[in-house]
């Protein structure tokens, strides 16, 4: 099984950036993990600042691989390119979010993934990748 990790703007500063709400590990480090835990898969990783990178990456692999877990962070409520993308492939998408998105600022209760998504896993932590990617191990 071949799933890939999509990680937009500002995450690659995880274990840096605003710990009380991230933590302190980097997503390097928790990808390693990762893969550990997850030797039957197929698990690759990619992050981007740019909106247009992110979708090329979607549709790039839209139709080859077996599950994308996206977390596009801010542009979740802004993208419709990306909300776009993910109607557009085949593979399936599972939208993550390290942070419950509704404890937040009012803009971060709309997504434009969600609605062609086929679920969406909140406020876990990093536990929400790996919820996500159990989801499609179950094939659920």
């Amino acid at each position: 099984m071949k799933i890939i990790i999509i990680n937009g703007p500002n995450l690659n500063l995880l274990g840096k950036r605003e710990k009380e709400v991230y933590g302190s590990k980097s997503f390097d480090d928790f990808f390693v993990e990762m893969q550990f835990q997850f030797r039957e898969v197929e698990l690759s990783y990619f992050q981007s600042n740019i909106e247009g990178e992110l979708i090329d990456k979607i549709q790039e692999v839209g139709y080859s691989f077996d599950g994308i877990v996206l977390n596009a962070a801010a542009y979740t409520h802004t993208s419709v390119g990306i909300g776009d993308a993910v109607k557009a492939i085949e593979t399936p998408v599972i939208e993550v979010h390290i942070s419950n998105t509704f404890s937040r600022e009012d803009f971060r209760h709309k997504s434009y993934i969600a609605p062609n998504a086929k679920g969406v896993i909140i406020g876990f932590g990093f536990q929400s990748y790996e919820l996500a990617i159990q989801s499609f191990l179950k094939g659920s």
